[in-house]
Formats: structure tokens, C-alpha cells, sequence
């Protein structure tokens, strides 16, 4: 059997299996999936494409409000629901909640999709550390927008629809969309990355420049790629919302400092500008991360730290880099001895 095909059908085997040999861990290992989708979007950008953005966050609180509004919005009255807080009255049924779901995690993708074609015109016409600081910007603007939104419940927040059902069944439906999401992501991005416009971000990423002088549209391949990574970064935060059952603007839809700041860290140390490395580091951060809150609970966040300095000291290139730099023949790099190029030259 195919190496490659072997490695997807295990990791598709453990993620089916995951939740019915580990119950009571849904939340833990839907996260997870989460993460693997959050890593692999900011790399698109980060690492695909060299633009370092701190902006995902927005499309990931976006598609929290999505998914919500229209959950709420096709049956009652928005307003209405987030002055009552999500109290009784504003029940759904079981037709009422999977239409308003899927409806708004769709939705989701679709506006932060847009909101990165019309932002990223104007965006990505920055580079560099200009780019990252205004990406950062954007963030803290539709955090403070959405705080001072009465109709989406402002800063008090907004509670998602109950389930109608029991919560078991909860947990294995969220759990099971973000495995899906992941999945989709994955081969969506792998597929994308052996066309045409693989090969243009990357050439962005190694001299735009230059890129630009061959006459390739770089400010249309980099609206795209943000595009896209928008898309299924929207969708992640729709199901993230609904995971947690209650949206704050600034510490949960638009928070920098926890989803913001570790999908650029699962990257980066999984290993940038690979498809695998995003995977590999969001598995090694969610599961260091839980560790940390079960064993560290009080010291979580400076332990966290403390990962972040290790990371840049120990694996600049990431764990895949590192791997590649200690085992090349395993990633396909023909290696010479140095007695084999010796005899070639005798030869």
C-alpha cells in the first residue's frame, strides 16, 4: 500500500473513532480539529505566501456572528433574542436547528470570504511588518465594532440556540463537522497547492518582485489565497461558537491573544510552507495546551510562554523543518557520501 494513502486512511480511522473510544473528551478533540483548520488557513497566508497576517481572528469572529444571527434570524426576531439573552421562548426545533445551522455555517464561509476580498484589495497592498501591524489592526477594529453592536448583543455577548436534544448528541455533532472541516481544508489546500496557484504564492513569497516583473498578478493571487483561507476560517469559528454556547466579542470571536496568536504558533511550529507541518504542530500545541491546564492550572499561560520561547530557540524551521534537516532521505532528498562524490569524480 501507498505510504501516503496509508497515513490518511489511519489518521481517517482515529478521527471517526476518536469520540466512540473516548467518551467525554468531545469538546477536547473537536477543538483539535479546529486548531488543524485554524493552522492550516493562517499558513496559507504565513507560510504558502510569506505574508505574515494577525488578522484571521476577524474572519474567525465573523463567522461566530454569522452562524449565530442566522440560526436565531430565520426563526425570531435577532434583537428581541439577545435583550432576552437567549432565555425561553426562543426555542428551536429539531428541523428549525439543522437548517439554521447549516444555512449559517455556509454563510459563515461565504461572508468572511467577502469581508477578505473587499479588506485585502486595499490590505494586502502593504508588505512585511506594515502588513502584519495592520492585519493586527483589523482584528481590534471588528472586536470593538461587534462590542458596541446592540443588535448582536454588543459587549454583553450572545448565547447560541440550545440543542434540542440531549447534549451527548451535541458534542458527537460538533465534533464530527470539525472533523469533516479539517478534512475538507487538508485536501482542498493540498489540492490547490499542486496547481498553478501554489506556484504563484510561492513565488510571492520568494520575490514578489520579481514575480510582479514576469507580469504575474500578485495582488489578485494574494486576494485569493485570503480569500480562501477566510472561507474555512469562518466556518471554523461558526462551529467553535456553537461549541462553547456563548460569543464574546473580544475575549472569544476577536481574541488576538488565544485563537489570534496559536494559529500562527501551531505553524510555526509544526513546521511553515508545508501542508503536513500545520497539522503536526496543532496536535502537539492542543495536546500540550490540555496537559497544561489539567497538571499547571494557575501557571498555564506562562507555561505557554515558555513553549512559544522554546519553539523559536529549539525548531525555527519547525518540527517538519527539523525532521527534514535530520532525516532527508525520508522526505524524498537524495543525499551523496562524501566517498560516493569522490569515486564520481574519479570516475
Amino acid at each position: 500500500m501507498n505510504r501516503q494513502l496509508a497515513i490518511y486512511l489511519a489518521v481517517g480511522l482515529i478521527g471517526v473513532a476518536a469520540p466512540l473510544v473516548t467518551t467525554g473528551f468531545y469538546a477536547q478533540f473537536a477543538l483539535l480539529w479546529i486548531m488543524v483548520t485554524l493552522a492550516l488557513c493562517w499558513d496559507v497566508m504565513g507560510g504558502q505566501m510569506g505574508y505574515n497576517s494577525f488578522g484571521n481572528v476577524t474572519f474567525f469572529g465573523i463567522g461566530m456572528y454569522t452562524t449565530v444571527v442566522l440560526q436565531v434570524g430565520l426563526f425570531y426576531s435577532v434583537g428581541k433574542y439577545t435583550q432576552a439573552q437567549g432565555a425561553a421562548g426562543f426555542d428551536l426545533s429539531f428541523v428549525q436547528y439543522f437548517v439554521g445551522l447549516g444555512a449559517g455555517l455556509v454563510l459563515a464561509g461565504v461572508i468572511a470570504s467577502i469581508v477578505a476580498a473587499v479588506v485585502g484589495s486595499g490590505m494586502l497592498g502593504l508588505r512585511g511588518h506594515y502588513f502584519a501591524i495592520g492585519t493586527l489592526g483589523l482584528g481590534i477594529a471588528f472586536g470593538e465594532l461587534f462590542a458596541g453592536w446592540d443588535w448582536v448583543g454588543a459587549g454583553s455577548g450572545i448565547v447560541t440556540p440550545l440543542f434540542p436534544g440531549e447534549l451527548e448528541w451535541r458534542s458527537l455533532l460538533f465534533y464530527y463537522l470539525a472533523f469533516l472541516l479539517a478534512i475538507f481544508c487538508f485536501f482542498t489546500l493540498k489540492r490547490m497547492y499542486a496547481t498553478r496557484f501554489g506556484l504563484a504564492i510561492n513565488a510571492i513569497r520568494d520575490d514578489e518582485d520579481k514575480a510582479e516583473a514576469m507580469g504575474l498578478p500578485t495582488t489578485r493571487y494574494k486576494t485569493l489565497a485570503w480569500t480562501v483561507s477566510a472561507f474555512f476560517t469562518g466556518i471554523a469559528g461558526g462551529i467553535v461558537g456553537n461549541i462553547s454556547g456563548f460569543i464574546d466579542p473580544r475575549d472569544v470571536a476577536f481574541s488576538s491573544a488565544t485563537y489570534g496568536v496559536w494559529m500562527i504558533l501551531m505553524a510555526i511550529l509544526g513546521g511553515k510552507g508545508t501542508i503536513w507541518g500545520p497539522v503536526i504542530g496543532a496536535v502537539v500545541f492542543q495536546f500540550t495546551q490540555e496537559l497544561f491546564w489539567t497538571y499547571l492550572l494557575g501557571w498555564q499561560r506562562v507555561a505557554l510562554g515558555l513553549l512559544i520561547v522554546l519553539i523559536v530557540v529549539f525548531f525555527p524551521s519547525g518540527i517538519v523543518g527539523w525532521l527534514r534537516e535530520r532525516f532527508p532521505e525520508r522526505f524524498g532528498v537524495k543525499v551523496e557520501t562524501a566517498g560516493a562524490s569522490d569515486a564520481g569524480g574519479r570516475g
